[in-house]
């Protein structure tokens, strides 16, 4: 990475953590991207140069997200199915935060803010076709195909499932349990 690369990076960075810092602090709702620019002492046409949304600052990992899924059907010990890898891959994603207080406190401000938590889905969804393409080729199909972006889909909307359901953990296991029989029927191992 180049000079110019290096400053880029380091300038998003400091934004994403000015902003996260303010929003932790005092809420969401109660903190301007121009408090935000001026933390990370930038300008805000700088700021939206790198985010293009107040809710974007929150969620600075996009790509780290999608290649991590992508990595759980590629990555996945020989003999495990790829609806059992995408459990594992959400249950871990979903309740990492149990030993990790910052990261409580992060999930707790997106789910209480509702902007935060709509962007929040809306990304998460956004990366249902590199899934989908993972899994097409994981499985030797073609990459529109079908079922790959059937279990991409309802992989990914097992997050929201959980939301308000008393019971997480058991809710993304029974909905994976019915992706993954219906996966063995049309793709038998």
């Amino acid at each position: 990475m180049g000079r110019r690369e290096r400053k880029k990076a380091a300038t998003r960075q400091a934004l994403a953590d000015a902003a996260l810092k303010l929003f932790l602090e005092r809420g969401y709702e109660q903190v301007g991207v121009k408090e935000i620019a001026d933390a990370a002492d930038v300008s805000v046409t700088t700021l939206f140069k790198h985010f293009g949304s107040k809710e974007a600052l929150v969620f600075d990992q996009d790509a780290d997200k999608e290649a991590a899924l992508v990595a759980a059907v590629r990555d996945r010990p020989a003999g495990r199915s790829v609806p059992d890898a995408l459990r594992d891959h959400i249950l871990v994603s979903r309740f990492a935060y149990g030993a990790n207080p910052e990261l409580r406190r992060f999930l707790d401000l997106v789910e209480s803010t509702p902007a935060l938590r709509e962007y929040s889905d809306r990304m998460w969804i956004r990366h249902r076709d590199a899934l989908a393409h993972a899994i097409a080729a994981e499985i030797g199909a073609p990459a529109d195909d079908a079922s790959s972006a059937a279990l991409a889909f309802f992989a990914l909307q097992a997050r929201a499932l959980t939301r308000d359901h008393p019971d997480p953990r058991h809710m993304i296991n029974e909905t994976f349990n019915l992706l993954a029989a219906g996966w063995a029927a049309v793709h038998p191992e």
